[in-house]
């Protein structure tokens, strides 16, 4: 345990044979002559994107009116809870995702890059902005990045179009030869944040052999406790009752997979069967991960592009896929909404539980700015303008919550990833295909 000065590092772990245990941000971490409710230390701030596929039924997303967020759309209705922390962002293009295929709505939607036309392994896309932010962002973590997904992503192969299927399965690449793959299975999630020591199997073992990875640090906890106050110890409760809840989700979503005669076959063996006990585990490994400054930085494919899942929890029992090739017909456009809707519901509790969570002065989302969206349009149409584009994050990331900012023509997508760039302190003059910021999203003031 590296526990030895008379005040503890940000960077504190606790360590045994088994993992790693990062500490949530604790009072006893900040410098004795400042306060968090006089001088706050500067905030760690932190960017997440999550890309939903396929587009929207954009009548029903788009909200009313501009400036002040009044009244929400039907599909974001959810976000009332959180409509402070958001601002929505209407007539968004990616002009390089031409010719229209989704491939290139995935590849795109973080580069805003073009890419080679291939069915082979010379591939070409960008950098994504996740990227570009974890090079300067992840010195000062264990991990630069985390990339998720909720699906299975094989990376071999023709997806469509005669596009390979790394740029429909990959969100973020560190290179314009280098995606990165994704992972859509809790527990390796969870062991990339707190095992340690052998190989894979072996950390997977001894998480499986014991109750909890916290049994393996009572002895090291109760001595945290013991130089800390009752409002860090209260924080630090809090924080492990997170860790041992997760636990247990990840538990039960993989005794619910091998019970499971017919799982999705678009779901990896050994993940929550339903659909919103998967996503909400892979929130809040999210939530760990930011909450112990594990990593600063992560991307989300929520879906993959050509997703055939069902959601039959809300009514919508057609595949995804094929009901996004709507043709305007009514009824499956409002089977679109309805999907639509349930993700942005999903994505809104994640928001609140941010919300809830301390972290320094004030909450995670406080100090977190995250991009909801697709690299699609009207999916009907596979055309990339007017993307259903949404920015949430609180007060210490100088949002302007609250807000619809509505652009009369369109505008390119990499002004927005130009703009959080910068919010985040990373100073560019250009990012891929950028003719400027995004204005009035946040405060001039970092």
């Amino acid at each position: 345990m590296f526990l030895t000065k008379k005040a503890i590092s940000r960077r504190a772990m606790l360590k045994s044979a088994q993992g790693a245990l990062a500490l949530p941000l604790l009072e006893a971490m900040i410098p004795a002559a400042t306060a968090w409710d006089k001088t706050p230390a500067k905030p760690v701030r932190r960017i997440g994107f999550v890309f939903i596929p396929m587009g929207c039924d954009q009548d029903r997303w788009t909200p009313p009116g501009q400036g002040t967020l009044g009244e929400l759309s039907p599909i974001l209705a959810p976000l009332d809870p959180v409509k402070e922390q958001v601002s929505v962002i209407t007539n968004l293009r990616l002009p390089n995702a031409y010719p229209g295929t989704h491939d290139t709505s995935n590849s795109a939607f973080l580069s805003a890059a073009s890419a080679k036309h291939t069915e082979s392994s010379d591939y070409f896309s960008g950098i994504t902005v996740d990227q570009i932010a974890a090079k300067e962002m992840g010195r000062e973590t264990q991990v630069d990045s985390l990339q998720l997904a909720m699906d299975l992503n094989p990376l071999a192969g023709v997806c469509n179009n005669g596009y390979s299927c790394v740029y429909q399965n990959c969100l973020s690449w560190s290179s314009p030869t280098t995606p990165l793959p994704s992972e859509a299975h809790p527990r390796v999630v969870f062991e990339r944040l707190f095992g340690e020591g052998g190989n894979a199997e072996e950390r997977r073992a001894a998480l499986r052999n014991r109750a909890s990875l916290l049994d393996s640090f009572t002895a090291e906890i109760a001595r945290v406790k013991q130089r800390v106050g009752a409002p860090d110890r209260a924080r630090l409760d809090l924080y492990l009752e997170s860790v041992r809840q997760v636990e247990r989700e990840i538990e039960r979503g993989e005794k619910a997979a091998a019970d499971n005669k017919t799982p999705d076959l678009e779901r990896p063996v050994g993940v929550p069967a339903a659909f919103a006990d998967h996503a909400k585990v892979m929130f809040d490994l999210q939530i760990l991960a930011f909450q112990a400054d594990i990593t600063r930085v992560i991307s989300f494919q929520f879906t993959r592009e050509q997703s055939n899942r069902t959601y039959p929890e809300i009514g919508v029992r057609d595949p995804h896929h094929p009901v996004s090739h709507h043709g305007n017909d009514p009824v499956k456009v409002a089977q679109i909404a309805k999907i639509n809707t349930y993700h942005i519901k999903l994505y809104s509790e994640f928001l609140q539980r941010m919300k809830a969570t301390p972290d320094g002065n004030g909450s995670l989302l406080d100090h977190t700015v995250y991009l909801y969206g697709s690299g699609m349009g009207n999916p009907s149409l596979h055309d990339h303008e007017n993307l259903p584009i949404l920015v949430a994050g609180g007060t210490a990331t100088g949002l302007k919550g609250g807000r619809h900012i509505r652009y009369e023509k369109g505008t390119n997508l990499a002004n927005l990833h130009l703009t959080l760039l910068e919010r985040v302190g990373i100073q560019l003059d250009k990012f891929a295909d950028s003719t400027g910021k995004v204005e009035d999203l946040f405060e001039r003031v970092v």
